[in-house]
């Protein structure tokens, strides 16, 4: 029989309490004693400090998301394939989760602070279906100016992971089961009109960070 991970204790306690306080407010003391763990220096013994730490929760994310977003992007043959397959696979994992759960708004401060707003851009660039999806969607939308789809594709990962967030944070407040189901295909009909509407005033400038 395997050994547990020791390290899941610690990931889990870090989402729940990145989610409930900020990243910023949350000491890797407090992380260790959420998950029962008496060595205070658990978080750097086993991840080299807190950048390993958010690494690690970013990662696990992603390794959970891309097998499916792999099998979803090769039968996919339109923008809107895409978009499903980027963005379903995403609310599947969410709705895997148990309840309450975490993980839509531990992304979304992790997306939002100042200190760690790359990383998940960062982390994704390693996992190759999610680079090549969006590859595909600029080549899709190639009669754009390509600032203008990178500006739209920023705005559709803050878009979705917030819109999860709010809807983690909805199911965990009514005690009623988030209807991920639901909400994938809504955030996928919105993404897509998002990233393939008029342009009425063309970008003069880089799009921002």
């Amino acid at each position: 029989m395997p050994r547990p991970d020791v390290r899941l204790p610690l990931l889990d306690a870090a989402e729940r309490l990145f989610a409930e306080r900020g990243i910023a407010t949350v000491s890797d003391r407090q992380v260790a004693e959420a998950a029962g763990n008496s060595n205070h220096s658990a978080v750097r013994y086993y991840f080299g400090g807190r950048v390993g730490l958010l690494e690690a929760l970013v990662e696990r994310h992603h390794a959970e998301v891309e097998p499916a977003q792999e099998r979803m992007f090769e039968r996919s043959d339109s923008l809107l394939g895409d978009v499903r397959a980027l963005v379903i696979p995403l609310t599947e994992v969410f709705a895997a989760q148990p309840t309450p759960s975490w993980r839509a708004r531990c992304l979304q401060q992790v997306m939002t602070d100042p200190a760690t707003a790359d990383l998940m851009r960062s982390s994704a660039g390693r996992y190759p279906t999610s680079t090549r999806i969006v590859a595909s969607v600029a080549q899709r939308l190639s009669h754009l100016d390509p600032r203008t789809v990178e500006a739209r594709g920023r705005l559709t990962l803050y878009l979705v992971i917030s819109a999860c967030a709010e809807i983690e944070e909805r199911a965990q407040a009514s005690g009623e089961p988030a209807r991920w189901a639901e909400a994938g295909a809504f955030l996928c009909d919105a993404v897509g009109g998002l990233l393939q509407a008029p342009v009425t005033t063309p970008l003069t400038a880089p799009a921002a960070d």
